[in-house]
């Protein structure tokens, strides 16, 4: 599921796992970072262009888990929300996440 709620200081401090199946990979976040940001101070190097939730090029789907986004409206459509896409350059975790669909880029 995925809200727009802010995150209270407690949780800016707070870690989580994020898990990307297909890949084999977990990783911590911070509520404080972006999914995106995580993964790459991990050497985790997601498909990436925009950085801002326009271009939906890291567009992955969210498995298990709740995000939050940074900006006000990421390009998502409800539908896709529903469905559970997420845009990991824009969302920051409030839960442990395991995402199922997601492109590494080859760079």
């Amino acid at each position: 599921m995925v809200t727009q709620e802010i995150p209270s200081a407690k949780q800016l401090t707070k870690q989580f796992r994020i898990q990307l199946v297909k890949q084999g990979i977990e990783f911590s976040c911070a509520t404080s970072e972006t999914i995106l940001q995580a993964a790459l101070r991990h050497g985790v190097v997601i498909a990436n262009s925009c950085r801002n939730g326009s271009c939906r090029t890291c567009l992955c789907r969210l498995q298990t888990g709740q995000v939050n986004y940074v900006v006000e409206w990421p390009g998502l459509s409800f539908d896709e929300k529903l469905d559970g896409y997420i845009l990991p350059c824009v969302a920051t975790p409030l839960s442990s996440l395991i995402i199922d669909e997601l492109v590494l880029s080859s760079l």
